[in-house]
């Protein structure tokens, strides 16, 4: 067995230093010398000069066995899970990449390493395409997970009360099948780089130490190369980094007796490289409404302090309140925990006057989350436009608990900034949100309100490329002489053969409201025949409302126009989801 290193009188540190280090050293086990190795190593990378690497880890002698399995909506799981396996295969594993999309229960427990990332969409729902991994590992008839050993990174919003449940719920069923952790589940906010990285260095450094001790490699080799999740890459612009696009134009699309406020943006993305595909979306880091910021600082009893209140401007969520922050909250000031559910439509501001307690400003800042970005969907084509991106932006304003409420980004964008302003955006790939490969395939596309976007980009696309595949687009919104978005293009490509069919729904121009699912069901025969006839369907737009609404209706149609039952019409709809003809970006 190997004896644990000591440090040389010769080391560059004090005599007390190295005394110390060695007694630290002495007690400890291969694993926790791997796992500081990485922690060193990262802080090496992080504090080297611009384009100096780590120097390599010396791999296991012999390639073992891991599997990365990601369930993700946003893509965030995806692209921590790329990373992961990128550290593994240069510590020298065969780490392999799956979507649980593309393996089924009885294939993933085939896996001797197991390492799940698993994120949870809205109210405690899987993400769309992880749906059907969930339902066969929840089911009675999940296999036995004895052979393998498992860890399980979760990712979610603490807005939500069901926070990563589907990574806790995946993370107790592995267990209850018989699968070995070989780490305890982390749970992972919006603010989920630091400690994700954290863990996989953690779960990676464990399975390197256990597999050089096999391999009796000494402990020189036993090290692990570390990745700051956190830290931007040199070669793309992301949230930490993002890239300052100017407004070139911004133009109000809705009438002025509109009960919304919709805005077209278009960007310039010159000599960003920033090269997106129509589906994709764009990340915008926006800026707090200032009123609001000083708002907050004087309920905290710290108006006047002109560095913090930059912080509640550019870099903190100041509106988002859950339940952890009003727990802590109280906590914190001795306070009265308000019953569960109090925090439903609140926000910060009300938590801070109802209790009017006054606070440091360590303490404030401690109690809030870092400002997310939004995402919004691109609503053009570069073969059309260029080195521009076009948003479609409807700006956020509604009344909860007698207090004026404003959207972030959506007020910070349209209310705030005019063209010849610029705006701090990064790109996120859609690539599960994709035109067809096969430009003849038909394609229809449901998106009402701003959830038309993506679909100006697709035509734009298919009309750049001659794509002879036939569009069918159904758009909704309240009122059609105020609110038809882009009216005047969708005419154009319907006089000119692009667009083949155009159904829209307008929901307040008649005493009985008529929705985007009212306009498919009255075309049941039709788009029953296009789905049979290979078309691929895309929903765009609200999750909570529509996205559900629009589903039960396909199942309706599918049900009415095949003579099928519930079941039947539930395996239909799966069967096209599958076959990628059935895509959703919903929010």
């Amino acid at each position: 067995m190997p004896t644990s290193p000591q440090l040389p009188r010769s080391a560059p540190f004090a005599e007390d230093q190295i005394a110390a280090l060695n007694s630290v050293f002495s007690v400890t086990t291969a694993e926790q010398r791997a796992w500081l190795s990485g922690f060193l190593a990262g802080m090496q990378a992080a504090n080297a000069p611009q384009g100096v690497a780590a120097s390599p880890a010396a791999p296991p002698a012999r390639k073992v066995p891991l599997t990365i399995l990601f369930g993700t909506e946003s893509g965030n799981g995806e692209a921590l899970a790329m990373q992961a396996r990128k550290v593994a295969a240069k510590l020298g594993f065969a780490a392999k990449l799956v979507d649980m999309a593309d393996i089924t229960p009885t294939q993933a427990a085939e896996a001797r390493n197991l390492l799940v990332i698993a994120s949870t969409w809205g109210e405690g729902d899987p993400p769309q395409r992880a749906v059907d991994f969930h339902e066969a590992l929840m089911a009675d008839g999940a296999p036995s997970f004895e052979k393998t050993r498992f860890g399980v990174l979760a990712l979610g919003d603490r807005a939500y009360a069901q926070f990563c449940e589907i990574g806790r719920q995946m993370d107790e069923r592995l267990a209850a099948l018989g699968g070995t952790r070989i780490a305890d589940r982390v749970d992972c906010d919006l603010d989920y780089e630091a400690p994700a990285g954290t863990w996989i260095d953690a779960i990676l450094g464990k399975l390197n130490a256990e597999t050089t001790a096999d391999e009796a490699v000494t402990d020189e080799g036993a090290s692990i190369i570390h990745v700051d999740f956190a830290r931007p890459v040199a070669d793309g612009f992301t949230r930490a980094k993002p890239f300052q696009a100017e407004i070139t134009a911004h133009v109000r699309l809705t009438g002025s007796r509109s009960t919304s406020d919709t805005h077209h943006l278009e960007l310039s993305l010159e000599g960003s490289g920033i090269e997106y595909e129509p589906g994709d979306a764009l990340g915008v880091v926006p800026h707090n409404d200032p009123a609001l910021a000083d708002a907050i600082l004087g309920a905290a009893g710290l108006a006047g302090d002109t560095a913090l209140r930059s912080s509640l401007v550019e870099r903190l969520d100041i509106t988002t309140l859950t339940r952890k922050q009003i727990e802590d909250f109280c906590q914190l000031t001795g306070a009265r925990v308000p019953e569960a559910g109090w925090e439903t439509g609140r926000q910060v501001i009300d938590l801070l006057d109802a209790a009017a307690q006054r606070l440091t400003g360590a303490q404030l800042t401690g109690l809030l989350r870092p400002l997310p970005p939004r995402y919004y969907s691109i609503a053009s084509s570069r073969k059309s436009v260029g080195e521009e991106a076009h948003l479609l932006v409807a700006g956020l304003r509604y009344t909860s608990h007698g207090r004026d409420r404003a959207g972030v980004a959506s007020i910070d964008m349209t209310a705030r900034h005019r063209a010849g302003d610029r705006l701090n955006v990064f790109l996120r790939p859609n690539t599960h949100f994709r035109l067809p490969a096969d430009p003849n395939r038909a394609v229809i596309m449901i998106g009402p309100g701003t959830g038309v976007a993506p679909f100006r980009g697709f035509l734009q696309e298919r009309e750049a490329v001659g794509a002879a595949g036939k569009n069918w687009l159904v758009f909704g919104h309240r009122n059609y002489l105020h609110d038809f978005l882009y009216q005047l293009e969708w005419q154009d490509w319907l006089k000119d053969g692009r667009l083949n069919r155009l159904d829209v729904a307008f929901s307040r121009d008649q005493p009985a409201k008529r929705y985007v699912q009212h306009a498919l069901w009255e075309s049941r025969h039709d788009l029953y025949a296009w789905l049979k006839d290979g078309a691929a369907l895309y929903v765009c737009g609200d999750m909570n409302a529509m996205a559900k609404d629009v589903h039960a209706t396909l199942l309706r149609i599918i049900a009415d126009q095949g003579n099928f039952d519930e079941a039947a019409a539930k395996a239909e709809l799966d069967a096209i989801r599958r076959d990628g003809r059935y895509l959703r970006d919903v929010y």
